[in-house]
This record gives C-alpha cells, structure tokens and sequence, in this order.
C-alpha cells in the first residue's frame, strides 16, 4: 500500500494546476525547476511533494 498524502498538498497541486496548466508537464524534476523558480516553498521536501502530485494529475489527465 502506498502512502496518503496530506489534504493541503492535494489541494495546493490542483490549484496549481488549474492556474497554469499549460506550464506544468508529466516531467518530475520540470515541475520540479518551475516550483523552485516561484520562491513559495521553503522547504524543499514540501515542494517535492506538490511536484510529484502534479505529475500524478497530470498522467490522469486533469
């Protein structure tokens, strides 16, 4: 079984997402670069985990 993630980091992604879908790819580490150029997250294990449930958004077709 795999890990739940936090309601805050579902909701931040599909914000996200839902602003600049065009700008955010199936790529880990470009969402990765497009996170870390925005300056919003502190900690690096935060923005890791809003890029991977992007791409899983993503991949679904969202």
């Amino acid at each position: 079984m795999g890990r739940v993630r936090q309601t805050y980091i579902k909701r931040l992604a599909k914000d996200l997402v839902d602003s600049d879908n065009k700008e955010f790819s199936e790529d880990f580490d470009e969402n990765k670069e497009i996170l870390g150029e925005t300056g919003e997250f502190n900690s690096k294990r935060l923005r890791n985990r809003v890029a991977g449930y992007i791409v899983r958004l993503k991949t679904r077709g969202n």
